[in-house]
């Protein structure tokens, strides 16, 4: 199969530090490469691939400081997207929502997957307008914000089987890794800590819109508790993987619906338990009692914290295994792949009537909206 993937510019494929949609991207074209199709990245410069690399930058975007506007370069990447797409069977997008409209007008079956929250009011006006765009989920959590959008499956993240090593031991420390923002609960991290009477490490990306947020109020806390708190601020390579595999738990106290929450599962690879607010997808990925446990609010994960002990790291790889391999993701979008080929190709061998009817149908539309 001749497969476009099309990654956001931001960061590069795969990010070095910080990026969950890059990540996802770089680990689900490696394992179609290695099922041997014909794989095309449409990506930043700098992006490391077996695939064939399409650059649409120099470098990603979030690290070039040359560029002040990343809108355009996205802009330009349709454009390199939209003259190729006659090469390929189907194209997988992965970018911000802009393509919609394109991916409804392309001769070629496509879909996209959506790797943030959906909001009503702001995505979801543009999906009411693109109901002809095809559109994978992360979680059903996450479908809630569109529930009549043209949904074609839900898939979860997935990592390579030995991306992470599994560790029957810890070393005492609570771990709270990501983008540092306030949805995502940093200050309340610190909070459980303190309670638990636990050392906690904070590995985050502070990214410049929470810039003056994080300096404002994450700044003071780490300052005030710099004795039982360790901020690295954002890490990668062997030092993330330590990080999680050598973590007691993994801290989520968010406080927005998390999509999915790739870190969780970067945390069952590493053998290690999550302790997560029953928020969004939380209750999809974790099952609570054996890879961790949901919670809600400060006094219950302060709770959760004293009952780690009778959670086992050996079910917690195990969940990570059945569930959340990148060979299982990659099955599942073959799975959809094939789905949305076979759709097309029954449209394109329909009886004439009803591209008729289609015709009459679209002809109908038009008449409305021009009255």
């Amino acid at each position: 199969m001749r497969i476009a993937q099309i990654a956001p510019l931001y960061e590069c494929v795969p990010p070095q530090r910080y990026g969950a949609t890059e990540r996802i991207v770089h680990y689900l074209t490696e394992a179609l490469v290695e099922r041997g199709h014909e794989v095309t990245l449409f990506a930043s410069g700098d992006s490391q691939t077996h695939a064939t690399l399409i650059p649409c930058c120099a470098r990603a975007l979030w690290h070039d400081r040359d560029v002040t506007d990343t809108l355009v370069h996205h802009v330009a990447q349709l454009e390199r997207v939209a003259a190729r797409a006659h090469e390929f069977d189907v194209m997988h997008f992965h970018t911000e929502p802009l393509h919609l409209p394109l991916a409804c007008r392309l001769n070629v079956a496509s879909l996209t997957t959506l790797h943030g929250v959906i909001r009503p009011q702001d995505l979801g006006v543009l999906l009411d307008l693109s109901r002809d765009a095809v559109l994978v989920a992360l979680s059903q959590a996450q479908r809630e914000g569109a529930p009549h959008a043209n949904w074609l499956s839900t898939i979860g993240h997935g990592l390579p089987f030995d991306l992470f090593r599994p560790s029957a031991v810890h070393d005492g420390y609570l771990l709270w890794m990501g983008r540092m923002m306030p949805g995502k609960g940093p200050d309340a991290a610190i909070e459980i800590a303190r309670r638990s009477g636990k050392p906690l490490k904070m590995a985050a990306a502070v990214h410049s819109g929470e810039r003056a947020w994080f300096e404002d109020r994450m700044r003071p806390l780490l300052r005030r508790h710099a004795s039982c708190v360790e901020y690295l601020g954002e890490v990668g390579g062997e030092l993330r993987t330590m990080l999680l595999s050598r973590a007691e738990a993994l801290l989520m106290p968010i406080t927005w619906d998390e999509p999915f929450g790739l870190v969780m599962i970067e945390a069952l690879a590493s053998g290690t338990p999550v302790i997560a607010n029953r928020r969004g997808a939380v209750p999809e990925v974790l099952r609570n009692g054996v890879s961790g446990f949901i919670v809600d609010g400060l006094e219950a994960a302060v709770d959760a914290v004293a009952r780690l002990p009778s959670l086992s790291r050996d079910s917690c790889r195990a969940e990570f295994e059945r569930r959340f391999t990148a060979e299982r993701m990659c099955d599942d979008y073959l799975a959809a792949y094939d789905t949305l080929i076979a759709r097309r190709g029954a449209m394109h061998t329909a009886p004439a009537w009803v591209g008729s009817c289609l015709s009459q149908a679209s002809e109908a539309s038009r008449t409305r909206l021009a009255s």
